[in-house]
């Protein structure tokens, strides 16, 4: 489950992912309204567990009333909450997973669906008619978010979204000649006005502090992987060129000289010090910004992450139904309730998060700017949710993202073409893949 610190997302570690599916392959052996309340033929009763992620500490109350409004609703219904801490919830959902413990109702990301639906422990939702229909209750990002490449289906109710939106300093832009009212869109703006930043600043402001990620290939039109996400294609010319245009610009000063090791916390003291023109941010950063660096508080600009797709990068999560749960038809009906327009709504009001329903988002508290450092920050990143996709390949693990990184900071030293350390990355990833 994501922390939450204003709108961006720090995601637990992936590493597990081929582990569960170890297990799952033993376990696959084994044995109407928005309210939810119609939501699945048959009788809506019976026992159910719901499981989530890192979320009791600060969210009892919410969920302990979200469940008793559910029982009382549906009286025969009991709703057991469980809640995983995020650390090794790869490895508790493998375990589950292999002893048949799967909760009815599960938090899922969709890299942590994805082994379970493969495996026939999630339920298709395209592929039944009594959740298919919810489709509609949901935005078309956010369904699509949660299908999964080669299975012909979603399999998790959307339930939150997430985006992070880029701060830029307003006054280097102006100082290097740049518009500061027109921060870059696409890549070939942001490598443009790179170069321009260090030339004027004789090197001493980069734009950039980090190195290409996983994301940054996607947003800029590289074909990630195969069409049933079995073989990683990131190694083609597009990735290439990509890659070539960061090399270029980390020699010129455009990428900061320390990209190769940053962090996130490295990168925002250098922002904070004016000496990197742009960096991911989030309403907090701006509480510290204004006791801080009054400065750059004051010509902070707040945009997305530039993308030559037209499509901003997202985050999703969901509430995927075990598809052997002795009581399905109450599964389904709390999944949808838990996840629809009203709850969902509830909870984004509570959480640094963003509704996945319909007609959400056009709603003033995401749309209206209230004065607030928050409510800056919250209607900038709703807004770049509209169209936004989840770049991320559901079967990439955190190992294959450090080789990945690995392998561009050989192409960024000159120890490797662009080319030779993609290929090399891609190579490494297919077989850990295979090995998974």
């Amino acid at each position: 489950m994501p922390t939450f610190r204003g709108t961006r997302v720090s995601r637990p570690a992936r590493t597990a992912v081929p582990l569960l599916a170890g297990a799952l392959l033993l376990s696959a052996c084994g044995g109407g309204a928005d309210d939810g309340g119609s939501a699945a033929d048959g009788k809506v009763s019976g026992h159910i567990t719901f499981q989530t992620w890192n979320l009791r500490a600060q969210y009892k109350d919410y969920f302990n009333g979200l469940i008793d409004t559910f029982e009382k609703a549906h009286p025969g219904t009991k709703v057991k909450w469980i809640d995983q801490p995020a650390e090794n919830y790869p490895e508790k959902l493998s375990a589950d997973a292999g002893g048949g413990t799967l909760p009815d109702v599960v938090n899922v990301s969709p890299d942590l669906s994805y082994p379970l639906a493969k495996a026939g422990l999630l339920m298709n939702l395209d592929k039944e008619p009594v959740t298919a229909k919810a489709k509609k209750v949901y935005t078309p990002e956010a369904w699509a978010g949660n299908e999964l490449p080669g299975l012909d289906g979603a399999y998790a109710f959307p339930w939150y979204l997430n985006t992070g939106p880029l701060f830029y300093n307003k006054a280097l832009f102006k100082k290097a000649g740049l518009d500061p009212e027109k921060p870059p869109t696409t890549y070939d703006e942001l490598f443009a006005d790179a170069r321009k930043m260090a030339k004027t600043s004789g090197g001493k402001v980069a734009t950039l502090a980090g190195v290409p990620a996983i994301e940054d290939f996607g947003r800029y039109g590289v074909k990630l992987m195969n069409a049933d996400a079995t073989k990683f294609t990131y190694n083609e010319p597009r990735g290439v060129e990509l890659l070539t245009e960061y090399k270029k610009l980390f020699k010129s000063g455009g990428l900061d000289s320390q990209a190769l090791s940053a962090t996130p916390e490295s990168a925002g003291r250098k922002f904070l010090q004016g000496r990197v023109a742009m960096n991911p941010g989030s309403a907090p950063d701006l509480v510290d910004f204004k006791e801080n660096a009054p400065e750059l508080y004051k010509n902070l600009g707040i945009t997305d992450a530039p993308a030559n797709t037209g499509k901003p990068n997202m985050y999703v999560m969901g509430l995927g139904v075990n598809d052997r749960s002795e009581h399905k038809a109450a599964a389904i009906a709390f999944a949808r309730f838990v996840t629809n327009q009203r709850n969902q709504e509830s909870f984004a009001h509570e959480v640094a998060v963003f509704p996945s329903t319909r007609g959400s988002l056009e709603k003033p508290y995401w749309t209206k700017d209230d004065g607030t450092d928050e409510g800056r920050v919250r209607v900038a990143a709703a807004r770049m949710l509209d169209g936004a996709v989840n770049y991320t390949p559901v079967v990439m693990t955190d190992e294959m993202k450090t080789v990945l990184q690995n392998e561009v900071a050989k192409a960024l030293q000159g120890d490797k073409s662009p080319k030779q350390a993609l290929d090399d990355a891609v190579a490494q990833s297919n077989r850990l893949l295979q090995q998974g």
